[in-house]
């Protein structure tokens, strides 16, 4: 199948390695793919889908990247960080408060040069793809052409990110020797599963792409991802269409709701940090970890013998709150 063209941002590939003691704990080989790596600024799951759509952007003369995400998103930095290295502006829609203490995702935007709109919880459910729009009409009488990102960079154009690290992982498994059963990762906004599962469904491997929910529900995520799959037939040919209820998402796991974080995630975060060294983040990848220990230790993933579990960054979400609660 031949792809969209792309830009190089990321260091890839990204490393694949054993926790060996938390396999040894759950009787189960435990496999993490560290796309916590990618990058520094653009550290993440995120930039594998930036280099597929703002290489769209540049092509379409636009100067400028508009998207947007909660407080604290990791793609909002990484939007951020892209823009100032390739010399575009960047407008960042996040749903919030402004606060004078910045930190994390938000200070590292702002020392990028992002210009932050805050928006209410309500405006951005509801009205966050006009505010966007209008935004890219304004910088539009100022002579600037703007291009938008929707949430994750999780469309048809960003989700071949995730298709070329499906072929990355295949290659890996030939240099090691090895047949991953299933690829397990967290589903925020679907992109980056949307990615995975398609490069499952063409292959054709004896094995399952796993999604754990950390906010919303299964059932809109399994909508969400067969509309991306049709997005991603406008640039390549998919000679498929997805049923939802073919879409392998675990329900269950997004606690108290998306960056609201429980004792028992944040202490399960802490536990594994200090037994593999690995450090998780509290609103994707630490859930989606807890959830896959958690149904391991339900015996309900018993048919599988090697799993692997995609690290999708996240660590510049630790904010001061979160960390006083570890």
């Amino acid at each position: 199948m031949k792809m969209p063209e792309r830009i190089d941002l990321a260091n890839l590939p990204t490393k694949i390695e054993k926790m060996d003691r938390l396999s040894k704990e759950l009787d189960k080989n435990i496999w993490i793919k560290r796309d916590d790596q990618t990058g520094m600024e653009v550290s993440g799951n995120k930039v594998r889908k930036l280099q597929y759509a703002v290489k769209e952007a540049l092509d379409g003369g636009c100067d400028h990247l508009i998207t947007c995400g909660g407080i604290q998103s990791n793609h909002a930095r990484a939007t951020a960080a892209v823009a100032a290295k390739l010399g575009m502006g960047c407008t960042l829609v996040l749903r919030g408060e402004e606060k004078e203490d910045r930190e994390g995702n938000l200070f590292l935007e702002t020392l990028l040069g992002a210009h932050v709109e805050y928006i209410t919880a309500e405006e951005y459910a509801e009205s966050r793809g006009g505010i966007m729009e209008s935004i890219r009409q304004e910088l539009g009488k100022e002579g600037k052409k703007a291009y938008i990102l929707p949430e994750g960079a999780s469309n048809g154009i960003g989700s071949f990110g995730y298709l070329d690290a499906y072929h990355e992982i295949v290659e890996q498994e030939k240099e090691m020797g090895i047949h991953f059963d299933a690829i397990v990762l967290t589903v925020g906004s679907g992109g980056t599963f949307t990615g995975l599962f398609v490069g499952n469904r063409l292959d054709e491997k004896n094995r399952d792409v796993v999604g754990i929910n950390i906010s919303a529900s299964a059932d809109h995520f399994r909508n969400v991802i067969a509309e991306i799959v049709e997005d991603m037939k406008n640039y390549a040919e998919i000679p498929f269409s997805v049923n939802p209820q073919d879409v392998y998402i675990i329900d269950g796991y997004q606690g108290l709701g998306y960056a609201i974080s429980q004792d028992e995630e944040l202490q399960f975060i802490k536990r594994l940090a200090r037994l593999e060294g690995i450090i998780l983040d509290s609103v994707y990848t630490g859930k989606a970890m807890y959830g896959l220990v958690e149904e391991i230790k339900k015996g309900n993933l018993d048919k599988y013998e090697n799993i692997l579990f995609i690290h999708t960054g996240g660590i510049f979400g630790w904010t001061r709150e979160v960390r006083g609660r570890v």
